[in-house]
């Protein structure tokens, strides 16, 4: 069967991918050419993807003898699953691949936020020796951490803080009706609560019309004097603007982004020189070990279906 590849992967689930005697079309540049992928795509029986091939539309239309989609990760905001349903193709995340990637994320950006100190190399370097103003950091013990939203991500970033010492407090994702099951350590609070009771807090939901702006300059002024926020989730969760504004005049302590709405994230002034502001590339869930996991997860699922349809 014909397997289109528009985006990276790795070179281990290519090669599975063709031991199985399989067609496969791999070229990582098709995505940013809509022409190009829309003739490729022609009569394939599955298409694995990242974050940036759009799954909808004209793409899924020419598909018409698609049996699976599979995504290289978790968010499924870049494919129409309602029509993929529908049309009995079925949507392969990486489901819990790479929690433990992005849980190690959350808890090492807030760890350096806390104690600030690591923030300082141009400082010290520089000769300026900052030490009376950042030797008043704190430890995760007995910290508060909010977490907002226990998916698999939710749930392996709340393991390890407790693990480490924190003390966890959450509420599911409240912009869903699906009921998550209650784990032990956790303390389930309101969303109001969780905003000015935590320490930090931490976003692990989706991007829905429900959630945008979800952290706005209400909900950051109701947090904690010197709160963190680790956004890990979606871009367009938080109003960038409302907490950049939070960090300059001291209100908010520290931030973590990893994800913006429109991506990958232009020059922007208002992003420089902000204080105690980590930002990176939407890399939270990509170590070494998560690429092989989520590889592994999504290429194993893909042989199965097209085995059996």
């Amino acid at each position: 069967m014909k397997i289109l590849i528009p985006e990276g992967i790795l070179s281990e689930s290519l090669d599975r991918l063709r031991a199985e005697q399989h067609e496969v079309i791999y070229n990582p540049e098709l995505v940013n050419h809509h022409e190009k992928l829309i003739e490729a795509a022609q009569d394939v029986h599955a298409i694995i993807v990242r974050r940036l091939t759009q799954v909808r539309g004209e793409l899924l239309d020419v598909m018409k003898n698609c049996k699976a989609v599979g995504r290289l990760g978790v968010g499924l905001d870049n494919i129409d699953v309602k029509t993929c349903r529908a049309r009995g193709i079925e949507v392969i995340p990486a489901i819990g691949a790479n929690a433990r990637s992005v849980a190690e994320y959350v808890i090492t950006t807030s760890m350096m936020l806390m104690r600030k100190a690591y923030l300082a190399t141009d400082e010290v370097s520089s000769g300026k020796w900052p030490k009376a103003r950042i030797d008043q950091g704190k430890e995760i013990l007995g910290s508060t951490l909010g977490i907002i939203g226990l998916g698999s991500i939710g749930r392996a970033t709340a393991d390890l803080a407790i693990k480490l010492g924190f003390q966890v407090i959450a509420v599911s994702n409240p912009t869903s009706q699906e009921k998550q099951p209650r784990l032990d350590g956790i303390k389930y609070v309101s969303l109001e609560e969780l905003i000015t009771k935590s320490d930090i807090v931490s976003l692990h939901l989706p991007y829905t019309a429900e959630s945008k702006n979800m952290i706005d300059t209400k909900s950051i002024a109701q947090m904690k004097s010197g709160a963190i926020l680790i956004n890990a989730a979606r871009g367009g969760i938080v109003d960038d603007d409302a907490l950049i504004e939070a960090l300059h005049n001291g209100h908010l302590g520290g931030a973590a982004i990893d994800v913006f709405e429109n991506e990958p994230l232009q020059k922007s002034a208002k992003y420089s020189n902000v204080p105690n502001l980590i930002l990176t590339p939407h890399i939270a869930g990509i170590t070494q070990q998560s690429e092989s996991r989520v590889n592994k997860a999504v290429i194993d699922k893909i042989l199965q279906v097209l085995s059996t349809k």
